[in-house]
């Protein structure tokens, strides 16, 4: 017997992404808990806290599943300490949740520069057989 989600179950996850997550981060290693994804002492070296459903794109199509554009967010302060490596993006709820931790292309950051994160999507995959 085959596998089958309804598109409107996915769209329904992708949608509290979009409806909720208003900061965007970007952290050295992997950050598990809202602190370390949006306190400057952990893991932060930049951080947007106005994300809107402007930052996103219409959720739509992926090539196996359904997918949500995160926009790019351009010039972020980077406020991490020296030069770390930037590892992680993480979208957050503000004062509340840690809700999607994704990997990057390892960069170095230094303190006073500014970064920017393109843009990128975040896909739920169809069930397979």
């Amino acid at each position: 017997m085959g596998k089958l989600v309804n598109n409107l179950v996915l769209d329904a996850a992708l949608d509290y992404i979009k409806q909720n997550a208003t900061q965007i981060s970007v952290c050295i290693d992997t950050p598990t808990t809202y602190s370390h994804a949006t306190v400057t002492d952990n893991k932060v070296l930049a951080i947007k806290s106005d994300l809107t459903n402007a930052s996103y794109e219409a959720i739509g199509d992926g090539a196996s599943g359904r997918m949500l554009t995160v926009k790019a967010a351009t010039a972020l302060a980077v406020v991490g300490a020296g030069t770390q490596n930037a590892t992680h993006i993480c979208l957050s709820a503000a004062a509340s949740n840690l809700l999607y931790v994704t990997t990057c292309t390892s960069q170095a950051l230094v303190n006073g520069n500014t970064v920017t994160v393109p843009a990128w999507t975040i896909t739920i995959a169809d069930p397979t057989a």
